[in-house]
């Protein structure tokens, strides 16, 4: 089993690389959506994966433009798009269906603008409908705010490769919005690719039947050991906190890594908790092929 990833930049666009962050505003992202500036070299079963970047065509209507260059306080948006070639399985090209899957789910996000955990996809959507919601969001902005105010709106969509596991793709999408308040809200979603099948994986395409219950007591007893890190009392947080069995996972190269949302299961001070199960204890749980090779 190998977990593998390295990358270059093609050429360089400044933007955050730490999108929890939201002091300062970038003005190459004040008017414009950054589309993913990247490219990987993988080793092992897998092939050459590059990514391209280029801006997508958007720029904030003018009445807000001319109203946020005033008082500057424009939004800070910045969405990028993942943009692969790679020859998955016997010369197969599969970047259409990768890029396809990943960039859908993060239209889907900055439609429905609710970050929530592993929200479907309902509908296609096209770049119009990604554009009327990015003008909707920036103009919310200057609902109700004062004239001399310089409250700053942020959205940032970003995916991430994380390698390959095997025969399986790993990709990871975060996201942030602060629309005001004490912070904003990261998000994080892990998406799995097999390349021998052609399939986005899932928790539910990973099980043996009948095996998610068992599945869920191993999550629950990880998500105690977590509990115990935070806090003095575990049945007494437990209350407050209970636990739910998150299908938002990853593989790595020690195990199945299952990521929760904030508010999830702990206070936002806690940020967006990891529990980890090793293949040690998922050999009759997981299917024999997700087991290290």
């Amino acid at each position: 089993m190998s977990i593998t990833t390295h990358s270059y930049a093609i050429k360089h666009l400044p933007h955050k690389k730490n999108i929890n962050k939201n002091n300062g505003v970038n003005p190459l992202t004040t008017f414009g959506i950054a589309v993913l500036l990247s490219a990987f070299s993988l080793t092992s079963n897998a092939t050459t994966l590059i990514s391209a970047t280029d801006y997508l065509d958007y720029n904030l209507p003018k009445r807000l433009q001319e109203r946020c260059i005033k008082r500057e306080n424009c939004p800070k948006i910045d969405i990028k798009y993942l943009k692969t070639n790679h020859d998955w399985v016997n010369g197969v090209v599969m970047n259409d269906w990768v890029n396809g899957v990943v960039n859908e789910r993060i239209n889907n996000l900055v439609i429905n603008s609710k970050l929530s955990e592993s929200a479907p996809i309902k509908n296609k959507s096209n770049q119009a409908d990604v554009k009327a919601a990015i003008d909707d969001f920036a103009a919310s902005q200057f609902v109700d705010l004062p004239e001399d105010s310089v409250f700053i709106y942020h959205l940032t969509i970003e995916p991430e490769y994380l390698g390959h596991v095997d025969r399986f793709e790993l990709f990871e999408i975060n996201s942030y919005v602060f629309t005001g308040g004490a912070h904003g809200m990261p998000y994080s979603e892990y998406l799995i690719f097999d390349s021998a099948t052609k399939q986005q994986v899932q928790l539910v395409d990973m099980l043996q039947k009948g095996k998610k219950s068992d599945f869920e007591a191993l999550v629950y007893d990880a998500y105690k050991k977590w509990v115990g890190t935070v806090a003095n009392d575990t049945h007494v947080y437990e209350q407050s906190w209970p636990f739910v069995l998150s299908d938002n996972i990853t593989l790595t190269d020690k195990g199945i890594d299952i990521r929760y949302q904030h508010y999830s299961i702990g206070p936002y001070a806690y940020g967006m908790p990891v529990l980890s199960i090793p293949y040690d204890k998922l050999n009759t749980i997981i299917k024999p092929y997700f087991m290290p090779q």
